[in-house]
């Protein structure tokens, strides 16, 4: 594993590259999605839940009714405008075939 050392504010930390971080992060993790997805779902670029959904190929429509929630929920906690219930990120994980921790 490359890594490199930096300092702020004198204090040190490593830099890894995102490869390695995401490998080290998921380690144990049992998860069905490759490499490249898992690394997005990392960078927290977007809604890992939007992730995973253009993965599998839904749109938020399928993911919605395979959820058993409204298209329009659904769309705010894709955006962050609304955190979702347990209930509803359990569905929606369910829907997706990932891990809750995956989607909340």
């Amino acid at each position: 594993m490359n890594y490199d050392i930096i300092h702020i504010s004198g204090k040190p930390h490593v830099l890894v590259p995102i490869h390695d971080f995401t490998a080290l992060k998921n380690a144990g993790t049992n998860t069905n999605l490759p490499n490249e997805i898992m690394e997005q779902i990392t960078l927290g670029q977007d809604s890992s839940i939007k992730i995973i959904r253009k993965y599998k190929g839904m749109t938020q429509a399928d993911l919605a009714k395979a959820a058993e929630i409204s298209r329009p929920y659904l769309t705010e906690i894709e955006t962050g405008r609304k955190d979702g219930s347990i209930r509803a990120l359990k569905s929606i994980a369910g829907a997706l075939d990932v891990s809750l921790e995956l989607v909340s």
